[in-house]
């Protein structure tokens, strides 16, 4: 049975980006652009520690990578619900291309700082790409494929986190972190070449006047959607849902602290650094690893229903939960390996159930300023998270202590989630069976 419905559900895909080819290309930018992201992450975070010998190197990294996205998110999410997103994220990925290159000029510590202006950039270029993406999405798949849409996307960045993690530290380590910077550049040229090859109708532009650059000051746009949001008390509960994933953007210093200090891969690198980089780029490939079997069991087993999407979402949360507690017990790599992959298929199932129900909850008019506030959110909160880690971790709190913490506090985003579920409780179970895009 099992390998019947994994072939049944990789012929779903294969027909799924066969008949929509917007989608597909869409489809196509991710892999690129994501897996060049990994590509670099890995030596990024290596470099920082290596240059400064500080977790909060990579706090303060965390935090100029994601609270941007957060000052951004009102202009990001206006202009995506007024101009045409498929040119907005073209531009984007150009941006990102030349900020990339840029980062070949660090090679001592005192030119860390370089780092510390590129990242607000990259993530400023991230923030008006990620939510026209998003709001794309529901305009070029029809309601019955959202959840397998979205499913499939998740699952994507997993497998690209997975492999580019992998690939990317062992680039780093046999051939120097500059080959990895190079690579992840040209994955955003690529990328933008595949945007440019959709041909999507962008119908929430045709009604609308000129754009004015005046309208970038213009708050208006940003209150209309905090006042559309707030009509429906279930729109709020799901907006707020990767908020609570948030709490668990610790582990984006935990895995690499974990990975250099605590399993470096010895045994495969006599040199400490390279091993510490091979060693933090395997946990994140596992973390990738559990990013990519949540949403596809977990789209195997809610199918079109909203109740089970819920459902999952409450179970993905202790998941999420009793991954990093028992994290903080592991007593080699191959532990270890699997704790995150219990922890991050449970984030992957709350992040995908979540996009889609606020897909379904929001018209198309205002998904361009909904998702960016849902990614804001999101991102403060891993902003604050990470901080604290790495602040803690620098002060003498042992890193398997902040793991544990980091699974007591995913408890508390899935008290919050069980308390509002009655929200729905006279909620049909059959909309994303209608045929038709919302």
């Amino acid at each position: 049975m099992v390998p019947s419905a994994v072939s049944t559900r990789i012929a779903e895909y294969s027909s799924l980006l066969r008949e929509h080819p917007d989608f597909r290309w869409l489809w196509l930018a991710q892999i690129v652009s994501e897996l060049g992201d990994w590509f670099y992450t890995v030596a990024l975070y290596s470099l920082l520690l290596d240059l400064t010998g500080s977790a909060e190197s990579i706090g303060i990294a965390i935090v100029l990578q994601v609270l941007p996205q957060v000052l951004i998110a009102p202009a990001a999410g206006a202009l995506n619900d007024r101009l045409s997103r498929k040119k907005l994220m073209i531009l984007a990925d150009v941006v990102r291309f030349f900020v990339v290159l840029a980062m070949l000029l660090i090679d001592r510590a005192e030119m860390v700082w370089l780092i510390y202006v590129l990242l607000p950039l990259e993530t400023m270029a991230w923030g008006l790409f990620e939510p026209g993406r998003s709001a794309m999405v529901p305009t070029i798949l029809p309601r019955r494929h959202l959840v397998r849409g979205n499913a499939l996307s998740a699952a994507t960045w997993s497998f690209n986190l997975a492999v580019g993690a992998t690939l990317g530290g062992t680039v780093a380590a046999l051939f120097g972190r500059p080959t990895a910077f190079v690579i992840n550049a040209l994955t955003f040229l690529l990328s933008a070449w595949f945007i440019s090859r959709m041909r999507v109708r962008e119908t929430h532009t045709e009604s609308s006047p000129p754009f004015q650059m005046r309208e970038l000051f213009d708050f208006t746009p940003t209150f209309e959607g905090i006042q559309y949001v707030r009509e429906d008390r279930k729109r709020v509960a799901v907006l707020c849902l990767k908020g609570g994933l948030g709490l668990m953007g610790a582990h984006n210093v935990i895995l690499p602290i974990y990975g250099e200090r605590v399993f470096p891969m010895t045994g495969a690198l006599s040199d400490a650094s390279r091993a510490g980089m091979l060693g933090m780029s395997l946990l994140m490939a596992w973390r990738g690893v559990g990013a990519l079997l949540g949403p596809l069991i977990g789209a195997i087993w809610a199918g079109n229903s909203e109740r089970r999407m819920r459902r999952g979402i409450a179970a993905g949360f202790a998941m999420a939960a009793a991954g990093y507690a028992l994290l903080a017990f592991a007593p080699n790599a191959w532990a270890a390996g699997l704790c995150v992959v219990l922890a991050h298929a449970g984030s992957s199932i709350v992040w995908v159930f979540s996009t889609t129900l606020l897909m379904l909850l929001t018209e198309n008019r205002f998904r361009g300023r909904v998702f960016a506030a849902e990614f804001a959110f999101h991102f403060l909160v891993v902003s604050m998270a990470s901080v604290a880690a790495s602040t803690a971790i620098d002060h003498g709190i042992p890193v398997r202590m902040a793991s544990l913490y980091v699974g007591l506090s995913m408890l508390l985003p899935l008290a919050i989630w069980l308390s509002v579920l009655p929200l729905w409780r006279n909620s049909p179970d059959c909309a994303l069976a209608q045929d038709d895009n919302p």
